[in-house]
């Protein structure tokens, strides 16, 4: 599929996420075979204010192109020139969230406050789009009712407005990430729309998003929580959709990850800062895994990236020593 002019090679994208989709993360889902990643979620406000930690999210390689920078914010002119300035940062398509529903976003009139007023955010799509030359995208709730009303007009006006893609995560506001995403939403955007539709919610395997793709003819898989640790998920879709099948994950690569992980998140954060991320992190890569619990207890006091590498190096010699190199994603094979 094609955002504006940029061509994905496959239907999969990695979903934006608070404080977990930072470049590191980005790069993982990369090298499994994702077409499209996203930053974490910036501050319009934020950027234009110039916050060191917010001008670090958009940190990013040629390795992990092309990559959409996703802004938030709830005043037309901040977001313009927030938009502008991704833009001279390399940014290879700008999203604007309209989907975020969490109580502090919501307050600041940003997120899926937007789609309560859709004046005002016709108004804004109108003015970022003029600034701006790359693709411009936008990710929506339902709305605030299940009816999807809200949904359904936003993207109307945003095609009418000159966004070049849309991701649908059919949930409303009060929703949250609770309850059952609503495909049909989806296939009904889809449906009435000429610009790509991206379907996001409720994929937690290779096979969800296949189905996805087929009950609701979007254009392409957003995965989020369930590509935490599992990376690998990007290329199972692919497999499937091209007419193959789910690979077993092999620990060997399951630790080869985690060893990059901790590379270049140390790139990323430097050591002390990475470390300290690291003692958390690095067990999401363990769902499933015998002797998971020892190995998330003993990486909880990390110092060194010498002393990251050694932990995960020594509970790969225990388990491949243990089940001969093998295991299927959340532990089946044991």
């Amino acid at each position: 599929m094609n955002i504006g002019p940029i061509l994905l090679q496959n239907p999969t994208v990695f979903a934006p996420l608070a404080g977990i989709t930072n470049l590191p993360m980005r790069l993982l889902a990369k090298s499994a075979g994702c077409a499209l990643v996203y930053s974490e979620m910036i501050s319009a406000n934020g950027l234009i204010h110039g916050a060191d930690k917010t001008w670090q999210l958009l940190r990013s390689t040629a390795d992990e192109k092309p990559l959409s920078v996703q802004l938030f914010g709830g005043e037309t002119d901040l977001l313009c020139e927030a938009a502008r300035q991704v833009e001279s940062a390399g940014a290879d398509i700008i999203d604007i969230n309209f989907g975020c529903a969490v109580k502090k976003i919501l307050k600041s009139g940003s997120g899926v406050a937007l789609m309560r007023d859709l004046v005002k955010a016709e108004a804004l799509l109108k003015a970022v789009r003029k600034v701006v030359n790359v693709p411009l995208t936008i990710k929506i709730r339902s709305g605030w009712d299940a009816s999807g009303s809200d949904g359904i007009a936003l993207a109307r006006i945003a095609q009418d407005c000159g966004v070049d893609a849309i991701a649908v995560h059919p949930r409303t506001a009060r929703q949250a990430f609770g309850g059952r995403a609503d495909w049909s939403l989806i296939a009904r955007i889809k449906a009435m729309l000429s610009i790509p539709v991206i379907g996001n919610g409720d994929v937690v395997t290779a096979q969800d998003a296949a189905r996805m793709m087929a009950e609701t003819g979007c254009d392409a898989v957003m995965v989020g929580r369930a590509a935490i640790g599992n990376p690998f998920i990007f290329r199972d879709i692919v497999s499937l959709l091209d007419g193959g099948s789910v690979q077993t994950v092999t620990l060997q690569e399951r630790f080869d990850a985690m060893a990059g992980y901790v590379d270049a998140s140390v790139a990323y954060l430097g050591e002390t800062t990475a470390c300290f991320t690291l003692r958390s992190r690095l067990g999401w890569f363990t769902k499933g895994l015998p002797q998971a619990a020892q190995f998330r207890n003993a990486i909880r006091q990390i110092t060194s990236e010498t002393e990251a590498h050694a932990l995960v190096e020594d509970y790969r010699a225990t388990l491949l020593q243990k089940y001969d190199g093998v295991s299927a994603l959340g532990g089946s094979a044991f």
